[in-house]
């Protein structure tokens, strides 16, 4: 007994925490750019930096509300407020902790490119204009067949999905179908469709590395369907501050910047999505002041 007192103490001299490895922290996420960046830094730090373990179970966004609220999840770190996930914040909110922002500025809405059909200035150095000349939502009803009546989106219960299919009745757009697929496939399509001067609306949000990619616009939107743009927060399930108290106050400390997040994002996209983790340790590795007053 008392030489396992002494190894005890002796690990935890020399800063090992044998009672970490016993917990695992398990966060939500969905599959869209921006939480695979956040919920992979934020796992990295926990791994590296304070020796726990961390599990990410992807899942819808309807389903990482639920989860956290249920407490089959530890804390989601993708909840977009106040108007993208009003829906489930209503429903959950009394079932869950909200810890406030962990990025502010972000914005969703419908998305067209912004690039012209040609070159992109002419022999005098005036930049040609674009191919698609689109500037509200309303407009879509003009152009409906070179869009093919479609409205590209991704998972159908993302809370732009939700919005959108809110936007379809408002602006009196039910010829146009909502096409639900993955958020890559979605950027397929967008891609294909710039390379080849086709016509294209997407469902689009910032943070997100497509704006820094092509040259994109928000559509204007005069009834504000999509609201006025907002902030993600880390959304706790309740009891998180008396089980884990370390994790708790980290992720309540957890806050950074749209050029941190666009910078993981651009990274995993650039070995097109392929190690994540290896990405979010690179940026901790080059940001460690931030890192460490998180922790603090």
């Amino acid at each position: 007994m008392i030489k396992k007192i002494i190894f005890i103490l002796l690990m935890n001299f020399l800063g090992v925490n044998l009672f970490a490895a016993d917990k695992v922290v398990k966060i939500g996420y969905a599959d869209w750019s921006s939480s695979i960046a956040t919920s992979y830094t934020v796992k990295a730090i926990m791994e590296e930096k304070m020796g726990v373990r961390c599990r990410l179970i992807e899942m819808p966004a309807d389903e990482m509300w639920k989860s956290v609220a249920e407490g089959r999840v530890d804390a989601i770190l993708s909840a977009w407020l106040p108007d993208t996930h009003e829906k489930y914040y209503n429903e959950y909110k009394d079932s869950v902790v909200n810890l406030g922002a962990n990025l502010k500025g972000t914005k969703i809405g419908l998305v067209i490119p912004q690039v012209p059909s040609g070159r992109f200035t002419t022999g005098t150095g005036i930049q040609n204009k674009p191919y698609m000349n689109i500037d509200s939502i309303p407009e879509l009803q003009q152009y409906k067949t070179k869009l093919k009546r479609r409205i590209i989106g991704i998972d159908p219960e993302a809370g732009i999905m939700l919005k959108t299919r809110e936007a379809i009745e408002e602006y009196n757009l039910d010829s146009f179908r909502l096409i639900s697929i993955s958020e890559q496939n979605m950027l397929n399509e967008l891609e294909r469709a710039i390379r080849y001067k086709q016509w294209i609306v997407v469902t689009g949000w910032e943070p997100h590395w497509i704006f820094a990619r092509w040259d994109l616009k928000f559509l204007d939107d005069p009834k504000n369907v999509y609201g006025d743009g907002g902030y993600i927060a880390t959304v706790v399930r309740k009891g998180l501050k008396d089980d884990m108290p370390s994790i708790y106050k980290f992720l309540d400390n957890f806050y950074w910047q749209k050029d941190d997040i666009e910078q993981v994002m651009m990274w995993i996209h650039q070995d097109r999505g392929n190690f994540p983790y290896e990405k979010a340790l690179r940026w901790i590795k080059a940001n460690e002041n931030k890192t460490q007053n998180w922790l603090n």
